[in-house]
């Protein structure tokens, strides 16, 4: 029986795209509490299912897929430029496939302006007019207004009309900058995307023997299984350890380990892989928020996962992307014993203009990094650093890098890591690595 948080998201779920809802009608309509009716807005709006406007109200919007993540819907681009929506509230949820600054005569400008397009624009009404006329929505710069009629015509055709503050340059910047972010996470792997779905997924329920195990066993060749209860809430994982000496009417409530570790759909597969090295979990039951058993996910799944995210190319560069893109290599006698040159740019630096105490420890565990996979080839996990001296490194300075592998084992490594200016050291660090088999 689904919860009535639960009930609340389904039914916001399947409410038509582009309606307006409130806390009020949602309690009503649901016969719920305004705080839950509250939570659960709030929820939706997290899962991409509403999006909420200023002085506008809770629109349902379309549910982003990861391929399409580049697309903004025009209430996505009020909230980022602070707009206000002067007309065509209607069409708040439709998604804009380009932006197209109108810096030009009228008559160049709609050339360039199409259907499904957002038109930035100061306050010139005819090109106002014109863009809403040619299906496009319009994004009016310097905080202008327009005329009524415009705002009528873009209520008709269910095209908003915002205006922002800000001046044309800001706004694109503003926009441009939300379209990188997204394209980022679109490049970051979630369990959700390689789990092994519940439908494929073999568990035993709370109610089952030993005997029940071992017939699974035999069906799926599997040792490992998620306990649940009569709502599919994970209750225990039980494992061929967990059986052994036990006869086959004992119940599995009683060999299972409880309350184990799980994951949610929304975690990230690099913190997934962590929790599984760390804990030396070979399979991991994934979740919803109610601890409803939703599929699983393999440190097999996580290790490929993992390797093909490597291979991909990136389409929006990440603060730790720049950075390591400055490391040069310069020398390499032997195994262990290459140094890296990197060169300070500004955005390495913080509001004094030294280096940033961040990008210090991303060029340290980097250097370190690709050390250690001159040893072992597969992915690691760091356990610790200790940066015990750093001196401040201003802008332009060259650095050299230097990583010393003090000790490698089977599953970890101990490296030291040197950086000097010029020759003279200023910084100082240890870093101890787990490392991660490719198997």
């Amino acid at each position: 029986m689904a919860t009535k948080h639960e009930q609340i998201l389904q039914y916001i779920d399947g409410l038509p795209i582009g309606e307006k809802i409130s806390v009020r009608q949602i309690a009503k309509a649901m016969n719920v509490s305004e705080g839950t009716a509250y939570r659960a807005i709030k929820d939706a709006e997290n899962k991409g299912y509403v999006s909420t406007i200023e002085r506008v109200g809770t629109i349902r919007i379309e549910k982003k897929k990861k391929e399409n993540i580049e697309k903004l819907t025009f209430a996505e681009v009020v909230n980022i430029v602070d707009g206000q929506v002067l007309g065509g509230r209607g069409g708040l949820h439709k998604t804009l496939n380009k932006f197209v600054i109108g810096a030009m005569k009228l008559e160049a400008m709609m050339r360039y302006t199409g259907a499904g397009n957002l038109l930035i624009v100061g306050n010139r009404d005819k090109a106002h007019e014109q863009a809403l006329r040619a299906g496009a929505a319009v994004l009016i710069t310097g905080g202008f207004d327009t005329e009524e009629s415009v705002k009528k015509l873009a209520d008709e055709l269910q095209l908003p009309i915002i205006s922002s503050s800000y001046d044309t340059f800001t706004v694109a910047t503003m926009i441009n900058r939300a379209i990188y972010d997204q394209l980022i996470k679109k490049e970051i792997v979630l369990v959700e995307d390689i789990l092994t779905s519940i439908t494929e997924t073999a568990y035993l329920r709370t109610n089952h023997t030993v005997g029940d195990w071992y017939r699974y066993k035999e069906e799926t060749s599997h040792s490992r299984f998620p306990v649940v209860d009569k709502n599919l809430k994970v209750q225990g994982m039980v494992t061929s350890k967990d059986i052994l000496g036990d006869s086959p009417d004992t119940p599995i409530e009683k060999v299972m380990t409880k309350q184990p570790m799980t994951v949610g759909g929304k975690t990230s597969v690099a913190s997934a892989a962590h929790m599984m090295v760390w804990e030396g979990i070979e399979m991991l039951p994934v979740v919803d928020e109610s601890n409803k058993l939703i599929g699983i996910i393999s440190r097999q799944d996580v290790l490929k996962a993992l390797q093909m995210i490597q291979r991909q190319p990136q389409v929006g560069e990440t603060l730790d992307d720049t950075v390591t893109s400055q490391i040069i290599v310069t020398k390499g006698k032997g195994k262990g014993e290459e140094s890296f040159r990197c060169t300070v740019t500004p955005q390495m630096t913080n509001h004094i203009g030294t280096i940033s105490y961040g990008v210090f420890t991303t060029l340290v565990s980097e250097a370190a990094n690709r050390i250690l996979r001159g040893y072992k080839k597969g992915d690691l996990v760091v356990e610790n650093m200790t940066i015990y001296f750093l001196k401040p490194v201003q802008i332009d300075s060259v650095l050299e890098i230097i990583p010393r592998i003090l000790e490698v084992g089977r599953k970890f490594g101990k490296v030291d890591v040197e950086v000097y200016n010029d020759g003279v050291l200023v910084g100082k660090a240890m870093m101890v690595c787990q490392l991660i088999d490719r198997q």
